[in-house]
């Protein structure tokens, strides 16, 4: 199969390049693939593609650019010169700007294909339905909010035109069935990046790294978390380092240099910037804890997914899709309100002083983690990729 990816990739800064970096990893490895075609951003560097194991011909095109209007002509250009047997669009609402026209004309290609019978699959992140756009960054007005609801329903209907979509999370499959009558939606879990073997589980002399991992400013805020990690010094006497792992929100430039400058006077804080594959390792290995400073959620988490391949402890807000990943992937850790400094501070506080506990949290989450291997991930997109192939074969032998 010659199989093409719509997708951000490393070096882009977009969102869901890491993750497209570990399913092209897995793709070339599988044995039904012959060649990869990466339809990809601009960006100034090459594209990451040097991958020691033996796998099939990559071939980058660079043919989008974030909120550009001309995306659905320059990447349907692309695949008409391609020639791909199929299609795999890495796929959120926001994927190809933040502009409303160039987001929306990006999420018509899934019916580009299907117009040109180009067997294609939607993974499709986040669902609106399912995202608070005050908390995210998209708009507080709740005027504007419905208009959204409207636009998200619309765009949602335009990608439903994909032969599947594949979410990640069972919730999404019923909304989408039971909202847009849907019947070509699939639950394909979100997969685990590297599985490294089972680590020892001990932390690095010094003090205990308290991480957290991601781009910050929407939903994602660090000043609570800061704020936990000094009442939890004063409470146990323990040597606590604030690690904030990762850039702003493209939507809050600055967050992170604001924060930085308000908290300076808070020792043991380090912001490390944006953390490159190779680094990723390193970054959690040596951290005691991994907290999710959220106060909403947007979809499945892939950092909670790293969190568990290299057995860390983990503190997450008791929000719905963070909580109901938990329950159906076996994964565990300490919640806390999302609001409260106080109870997210009790809940670091439970693991950096019970060092047990820490472990039995990691090693749940390590096994959780081992149970969705990306490499198993890649081979289920394979096979619905063949039931669609198949599907269409036995129709058209049907009508000719």
């Amino acid at each position: 199969m010659k199989l093409a990816i719509v997708t951000a990739y490393p070096p882009s800064k977009v969102t869901l390049n890491e993750y497209a970096y570990h399913l092209v990893k897995q793709f070339r490895q599988n044995q039904n693939v012959t060649e990869l075609i990466l339809l990809t951003d601009r960006t100034e560097g090459a594209k990451d593609i040097n991958f020691t194991e033996a796998g099939c011909k990559i071939t980058v095109k660079e043919c989008w650019s974030f909120n550009s209007y001309k995306n659905i002509f320059s990447v349907t250009k692309a695949i008409n010169q391609t020639a791909p047997d199929s299609v795999l669009f890495n796929l959120q609402f926001m994927k190809f700007g933040d502009k409303k026209i160039a987001a929306a004309l990006g999420l018509m290609l899934p019916l580009v294909c299907k117009l040109k019978k180009i067997p294609s699959i939607v993974l499709l992140h986040n669902i609106l339905e399912e995202v608070d756009l005050g908390s995210a960054g998209f708009t507080s007005n709740k005027l504007m909010q419905k208009l959204y609801g409207f636009i998200g329903t619309s765009l949602t209907k335009l990608i439903l035109q994909a032969d599947t979509v594949a979410v990640t999370m069972q919730k999404y499959v019923n909304i989408l069935e039971m909202k847009y009558l849907a019947t070509n939606v699939k639950l394909i879990p979100h997969g685990t990046f590297e599985i490294p073997e089972e680590p020892n589980y001990s932390l690095p002399e010094g003090p205990l790294q308290i991480m957290t991992f991601g781009k910050f400013g929407t939903y994602k805020k660090v000043e609570g978390m800061i704020e936990a990690v000094e009442m939890v010094r004063k409470s146990t006497g323990l040597d606590l380092e604030v690690v904030i792992a990762g850039t702003d929100n493209p939507n809050v430039p600055g967050y992170l240099a604001k924060v930085e400058e308000d908290y300076k006077h808070i020792s043991q804080v380090r912001f490390t910037g944006y953390v490159e594959e190779e680094d990723v390792p390193v970054l959690f290995n040596e951290s005691a804890v991994v907290v999710f400073p959220y106060t909403s959620t947007t979809g499945s988490s892939g950092v909670l997914h790293q969190a568990g391949s290299y057995g860390k402890a983990v503190v997450m807000p008791d929000l719905g899709d963070l909580a109901l990943l938990v329950q159906d992937e076996g994964y565990q850790g300490e919640f806390f309100e999302p609001t409260s400094v106080e109870s997210l501070a009790k809940a670091i506080e439970a693991i950096v002083t019970n060092e047990a506990h820490r472990l039995n949290l990691a090693k749940t989450n390590y096994k959780a983690a081992t149970a969705h291997p990306m490499s198993q991930i890649a081979q289920l997109y394979i096979e619905t990729f063949q039931d669609i192939i198949n599907s269409k074969s036995g129709l058209e032998t049907m009508f000719s």
